[in-house]
């Protein structure tokens, strides 16, 4: 299957059918839905249709509260709200997790993931001008723990729509290794490969905008994310945003990374857009697992 213009997600997935544990593959359910507004999808076989609208509940659970943690979209969530006011207290633990990983990101890729352009994206989304923009960006405003979040400039707003589609998709795929499946495919934005399929590797093809698979990756307990700027365009620009003052647009068209956790592959596929290809490399690497499967 290849997947169209998903927001900023080129994949196309060939995948059978996912175990559950001890289970023939006799039966197969699956759900489908949304996260953070892509597309997402569980398929799992040998399980019964009353078994399998538990475990399917149970996802759209955790799912709808991360949301209130991270979409922009929810006036309530916790992101919103920290946008609104500057300020949060008492974050939620999955909020301080994933700012921990932006930081660690934003570091590698010298500073190029940023999740700090929300205030640029809004500004030109809005008709306005990027240099009154600029003055509100910067992730070294951001201050947080676990007690804590604030803004130290006025106007400074955070997205975390290059990173927290990767984190929802290993919440699910933790919550579904808890309830024993050892064997499935996730789709939460992300992509992450649980075991085997059949007895071999998950295969994911990675498919260039126009369509055109250019390259095929295996995962066994691994993840895949695959970033094109060009996905959802802004004005008539790419929108995966530069953080630094006159920057040039984004310097590929396709980034795609493999690595053990899909929040990591999901920040760095969205760093690297803007970085060259020895500086992507670099970042990609300080990551342990982690792998640059395409740069185009």
């Amino acid at each position: 299957m290849i997947r169209g213009l998903t927001r900023r997600r080129f994949l196309a997935i060939s995948a059978g059918l996912a175990a559950a544990p001890g289970a023939a593959l006799s039966a197969t359910a699956s759900w489908r839905g949304t996260a953070l507004g892509a597309a997402a999808s569980i398929t799992l076989g040998g399980l019964g249709r009353a078994a399998s609208a538990q475990v399917f509940a149970e996802v759209r659970q955790e799912v709808s509260r991360l949301e209130d943690v991270f979409s922009l979209y929810r006036d309530a969530s916790e992101i919103s709200r920290l946008n609104r006011h500057g300020h949060l207290e008492a974050p939620s633990p999955d909020l301080v997790a994933l700012l921990r990983d932006c930081d660690a990101i934003h570091r590698a890729t010298r500073g190029a993931f940023d999740p700090t352009v929300q205030a640029l994206w809004r500004a030109l989304a809005r008709g306005g001008q990027r240099a009154e923009a600029q003055a509100r960006l910067g992730w070294r405003h951001v201050a947080f723990d676990d007690g804590r979040i604030s803004f130290a400039r006025p106007g400074m707003r955070i997205t975390l729509n290059g990173i927290a589609q990767g984190y929802i998709t290993d919440r699910i795929a933790a919550l579904l290794r808890a309830r024993g499946f050892r064997d499935v495919l996730v789709d939460m934005g992300e992509i992450a490969g649980i075991g085997a399929n059949h007895g071999q590797p998950w295969s994911a093809g990675i498919a260039a905008p126009e369509g055109r698979v250019v390259q095929r990756v295996t995962l066994r307990d691994r993840c895949l994310a695959v970033s094109a700027p060009a996905g959802t365009p802004l004005r008539g620009g790419p929108h995966i945003l530069s953080p630094f003052p006159g920057a040039a647009g984004p310097a590929h068209r396709l980034v795609a990374v493999t690595a053990p956790l899909a929040a990591i592959a999901d920040g760095l596929s969205t760093g690297c857009c803007l970085l060259g290809a020895r500086d992507a490399k670099s970042a990609v690497a300080q990551f342990d697992g982690a792998r640059l499967e395409t740069l185009i």
